[in-house]
């Protein structure tokens, strides 16, 4: 299937949705349509009962996403006014990523800048190739990120670690990325895709409605207090003790075999 003229590339294999921004000639910078095509792929995803988990990734291996298509700033970003209306048409895309109720992968090789990494941090695990490269150069265009990226930064790698970041814009490799919490694990380049493959096949055998409630329940953990929709985390909760998944989970614990988990 594509999305935004091909730009956007999305297929489904054995539980496993994957996303793959397909603009390697730009380094698979993301243009406008590209957020809309993210958009479209992630409800074609959330509708199938039959995809478990989803993976995003970059064509080609210089790139998982060098940040947003900087051909388009003179005429979509080019002062507050018109950066404020660009943000309103990739708002659809950010928080579609955002809110996404199933567990979602970055598998990332090569750059992954600016609101590349802000996709990636918007995901909920991320493995790396060794020799990724990683940033946020605003301050070297002059520009700053909005709330909710700098937000996801911070609860990541903490504040120090977040001002070194963004306060110098300097790239730094997928060691440090990992140190200091930016990233889950980073792998030999040529073993990401066996490592993507497992943890793609352990979370699409788990069971659903716990990913779901617990993908869920961390979420609320990092928001304010006054944010928090606790009357909707404890029934996506009590929705799992409730589950014939349950049932299925601890029959097969009992017969020492494999839960056939169902989603319900």
């Amino acid at each position: 299937m594509e999305f935004a003229d091909g730009k956007i590339l999305a297929e489904i294999k054995d539980g496993v949705g994957r996303i793959t921004f397909n603009q390697p000639e730009k380094r698979n910078a993301m243009s406008v349509a590209m957020w809309a095509g993210m958009a479209d792929a992630l409800d074609l995803f959330e509708a199938d009962a039959a995809v478990r988990c989803i993976v995003l990734t970059g064509a080609g291996d210089k790139a998982f996403v060098s940040g947003a298509d900087i051909s388009q700033f003179d005429k979509m970003r080019s002062d507050a006014d018109a950066q404020r209306e660009y943000s309103k048409q990739t708002a659809g895309g950010r928080l579609k990523l955002a809110s996404f109720p199933k567990p979602v992968i970055a598998e990332i090789r090569g750059f992954c800048m600016g609101g590349g990494l802000g996709i990636a941090m918007s995901c909920d695990i991320r493995i790396a190739a060794d020799g990724s490269q990683f940033g946020i150069p605003a301050a070297r265009l002059g520009i700053a990120y909005g709330f909710d990226m700098v937000r996801h930064l911070v609860d990541l790698v903490g504040p120090a670690h977040a001002h070194m970041i963004l306060m110098t814009g300097e790239r730094f490799g997928a060691d440090e990325a990992q140190r200091v919490g930016l990233i889950n694990k980073v792998v030999p380049a040529e073993a990401l895709s066996g490592e993507i493959a497992r943890l793609t096949a352990t979370l699409a055998v788990n069971a659903p409605l716990s990913l779901y409630a617990n993908k869920r329940t961390v979420q609320a953990v990092l928001q304010d207090r006054a944010d928090r929709d606790m009357a909707g985390y404890n029934a996506a909760m009590a929705a799992c003790f409730d589950s014939a998944d349950y049932q299925e989970g601890r029959r097969a614990f009992m017969e020492k075999r494999k839960p056939a988990f169902q989603g319900r």
